[in-house]
This record gives structure tokens, C-alpha cells and sequence, in this order.
């Protein structure tokens, strides 16, 4: 029982990454039809960005809050540069753009920093353990967590209840309409790569300070999975992309601790199996709808 506890534990915190991740896929595809393939990277920008900082000696939060501007700024230059002039072209168009800016983000941070692991170093406040009836529970777990509760709440209120919320809602629904009745669809864009990069920045702080090192290519297998962990759960739908990555999280981390050690090697493969069987059930996901503009 102990082992299943701290199993689900580990897979309710990967679940975790998995969902803000989605979530902000979820928010770009459900506007624009653009599966955003660099949208792991922001962890790995993120990540970057609070490990120059905190060496800088800058306090703590100030570090982890500035990494996360750093990002958002990413994400917004992004769609920027990257995404609105090819827009026109057609979402295989942009489905490449966005594999090649992953590249292009892989390559830079290699060149600048190095392809190796480096060290990401908490304070020993976030390293803390704590043993409850045998079962371990990190500090990181918890604020993992809680840190996903606060931030799935504010963006499902962001969403249903502010003006810009509910501009994305329609942008989402009909960009054509919503430009007539007046919406700055561009404003609206730009606000949800914003939330996107906000997401995926603590999600690759957490997940950085959870296993305690980062590389140049940390999101890239991340952003896959928290993809299909949004196709798990519909595309386009901010519950579903949720509960993908949870339902993916967990079951990744079931599939790693319960099966024999000859086949744990083989848990990326799961989950793509996992995708090719809902795809095959549900082609919408979960909770998606069916959308003509779907390719």
C-alpha cells in the first residue's frame, strides 16, 4: 500500500506538469488550429531563465517570478515573430514553424550554455521531506500541487468570467465573427500565449526543481506527452486538457512501478499507445467536440 501511495503521488505530480502544459496548448489550438510543438521549450527558457538568476544571488522569489516574465516575453515574441505572418499559409504551415522554432530554441541553449545536464538547486527549504506512515512526501510534491489547484482555478476564472476571457471563448467558437463584433483578435492571441507561457514556465520550474537538473532538450519529450495528454482529454477544451495530463501522469507512473524492470524502458511508448487507443475510440478526446476545421 505504501508503494501504491507514493506512486500515485509521483504520478499525480508528473499529472500535474502534464496538465499545465496541455492546458496552454489547449488555449493556442482551440484560437488558432496551430499545435504549437514549441510550446515544451518555454519550460526549458523558464528553467534557463531562473538558474542564471538565482546564481545572480537575487532573492528566491524574485528569481522564480523573473524567470517567468523572461518566458511570457518568449512566448508573445513567438507568436510574434514565428506564427502571425504565417498564418495565412494554412496550420501545416505553422505545424512546421513550430517545429522548427523548438529547434531553433534546442540548438541556441546548447550553443550558449552546453548539451550536458546542469544542476538546478533550490533553496533546502523546497528539498524537505516528510514522512507520513511511511510514505515519503517532498516539499516539492506539495507546493507541486498546490501550486496547480491555485493556478487551474485563477485560469478557469480568467476564463469564465473577465472580458478577455470570454473574447477568447469566442475567438475560439468563431474568429471570423468575433473579429466582426469588434474583438482584437491579435490582442486576444497574444493574451492566451501569455497564459500558455505562465503555465509551462512553473511547470518547468517545478518539474527542474523536482528532479533537480535541466537540459537543452528538458521540454521537448514533455510538450509531446502534455500534447497528448490534451488530445486525451479534447483538444481545445481547458477540463479535458486538465485531466489528460493527470489520467496520463498517473498512468505513466503505474505502468513504470507495477511492470517488470525489463519493460519500464519502454513507458514513452505507453503513452503513445495510450494516445493511438483513445484516437481510436474517441476521436475527439475525452471531452472534445467535433470541429470541421480539424485536421
Amino acid at each position: 500500500m505504501d508503494f501504491f501511495i507514493t506512486q500515485l503521488i509521483n504520478g499525480l505530480k508528473m499529472g500535474s506538469i502534464y496538465a499545465l502544459v496541455a492546458i496552454g496548448y489547449s488555449m493556442v489550438y482551440g484560437i488558432l488550429r496551430l499545435v504549437n510543438f514549441a510550446h515544451g521549450d518555454l519550460m526549458m527558457i523558464a528553467t534557463y531563465g531562473a538558474w542564471m538568476l538565482i546564481s545572480f544571488k537575487l532573492p528566491i522569489g524574485v528569481s522564480l517570478g523573473g524567470a517567468i516574465v523572461i518566458t511570457v516575453i518568449f512566448a508573445v515574441l513567438m507568436e510574434r515573430l514565428a506564427y502571425r505572418p504565417l498564418r495565412k499559409g494554412g496550420s501545416e504551415t505553422t505545424l512546421m514553424a513550430s517545429l522548427a522554432v523548438s529547434t531553433l530554441l534546442q540548438n541556441i541553449a546548447t550553443l550558449i550554455f552546453s548539451p550536458q545536464n546542469q544542476a538546478f538547486k533550490l533553496p533546502d527549504f523546497f528539498s524537505k521531506t516528510y514522512s507520513i506512515k511511511g510514505v515519503q512526501l517532498s516539499m516539492m510534491n506539495i507546493i507541486t500541487f498546490a501550486v496547480t489547484i491555485v493556478l487551474l482555478v485563477v485560469i478557469s476564472l480568467v476564463i469564465k468570467k473577465t472580458r478577455a476571457g470570454m473574447a477568447m471563448r469566442a475567438c475560439s467558437d468563431n474568429m471570423a465573427a468575433a473579429q466582426l463584433m469588434g474583438i482584437n483578435v491579435n490582442n486576444i492571441i497574444v493574451f492566451a500565449f501569455s497564459i500558455g507561457g505562465v503555465l509551462a514556465a512553473t511547470a518547468g520550474i517545478m518539474y527542474s526543481g523536482s528532479y533537480t537538473s535541466f537540459s537543452p532538450d528538458m521540454g521537448f519529450m514533455i510538450g509531446i506527452k502534455a500534447f497528448v495528454a490534451a488530445v486525451i482529454g479534447g483538444i481545445g477544451s481547458f477540463g479535458g486538457a486538465a485531466l489528460g495530463g493527470l489520467v496520463l501522469g498517473l498512468l505513466e507512473m503505474f505502468f513504470a512501478g507495477y511492470l517488470p524492470s525489463s519493460v519500464t524502458s519502454y513507458r514513452t511508448a505507453c503513452v503513445f499507445l495510450i494516445l493511438i487507443v483513445v484516437l481510436l475510440l474517441k476521436p475527439n478526446g475525452l471531452f472534445g467536440k467535433s470541429d470541421e476545421r480539424r485536421s
